[in-house]
């Protein structure tokens, strides 16, 4: 096994097929395909379920691949160290949509600014989807609902969020779920963070929504509200950043839903020379919240 072998096999499952991986690295395909059968061979293991034209990774295969990318990552970062150079290379980020929107774009600014050689790549999402790219290894962190309690994952939190409940304009008081026991209301996917919140404050009360419409935008959701089709959850900062907040009536959340916390989460003993320069600037601009990290709850599974 060779460092060349795990890069192909990275490779191969980042672009799914033997062809695309060939042409993104410049090599033929066959010398992709007698590679991998190296690798395999010397495993004892298949890493792929060859279907026709179609590979998937096997169970062999999945579990491989969170070895062969930390030990890649190691490789450069010790490349890097050893040359006494400054962060550099593929910095993929992750982060909910309220987050990427209103919370860091000053900081993505100044990260840039300060390490012009990191090619910083950032994808937004739900909670749900960026904790599983940082367990596979496609993000090295991401912005997540937290605490997120994963005997694979540590961070630091970062934000705190107001989260208010929007309703149509002339919507009668919503002091708590009772009061809008029935009503539609408006989330992301199954596998947001917010939405199982929205869902808790309800089953809290005894009640429960009428139906849940899928959105993929805060922004979908709003205009919704607005033309009085239902009731959606979001941050009040991510409400107060978009035009048209004021077709809307605001209600604040009692005292134990009020408030979330965003967390930055990358993978337990994973952190690069790009990663650990990233949590220093959140240091420095004095983001971090040190005093809900002091009393973060050890891991445990989610």
């Amino acid at each position: 096994m060779d460092l060349v072998q795990l890069e192909i096999f990275t490779a191969v499952v980042d672009h799914g097929s033997i062809s695309a991986a060939a042409a993104r690295i410049h090599r033929v395909p066959s010398n992709l395909t007698t590679r991998i059968k190296q690798l395999e061979e010397d495993l004892g293991v298949d890493l792929f379920i060859r279907e026709k034209s179609r590979l998937r990774l096997s169970p062999a295969g999945w579990s491989f691949l969170d070895y062969a990318r930390r030990i890649l990552d190691l490789v450069q970062e010790a490349r890097a160290t050893v040359a006494g150079e400054a962060p550099q290379g593929a910095f993929p980020l992750g982060a909910l949509e309220s987050t990427a929107a209103v919370r860091i774009p000053g900081l993505l600014a100044a990260y840039n600014q300060q390490h012009p050689k990191v090619d910083l790549d950032l994808s937004t999402g739900p909670s749900g989807a960026m904790i599983e790219g940082v367990l596979s290894g496609r993000l090295v962190a991401s912005f997540v609902d937290g605490p997120v309690l994963h005997p694979v994952l540590e961070g630091v939190p970062v934000f705190e969020e107001e989260m208010v409940v929007i309703a149509p304009r002339h919507h009668g008081p919503i002091q708590c779920a009772s009061d809008v026991n029935g009503e539609n209301i408006y989330a992301f996917r199954a596998n947001c963070s917010y939405r199982h919140h929205f869902e808790k404050w309800f089953n809290a009360d005894a009640a429960v929504p009428g139906k849940i419409f899928e959105m993929e935008s805060y922004h979908g959701m709003l205009a919704c509200v607005s033309a009085g089709a239902g009731l959606a959850l979001m941050p009040r900062s991510m409400l107060q950043s978009m035009p048209g907040c004021t077709t809307v009536s605001i209600w604040p959340l009692a005292a134990e839903f009020r408030y979330l916390t965003t967390w930055l989460v990358w993978r337990r003993g994973a952190v690069s020379r790009n990663l650990s320069s990233f949590v220093r600037l959140l240091e420095d601009k004095g983001v971090t919240a040190r005093d809900a990290r002091a009393t973060a709850q050890p891991p445990s599974p989610v």
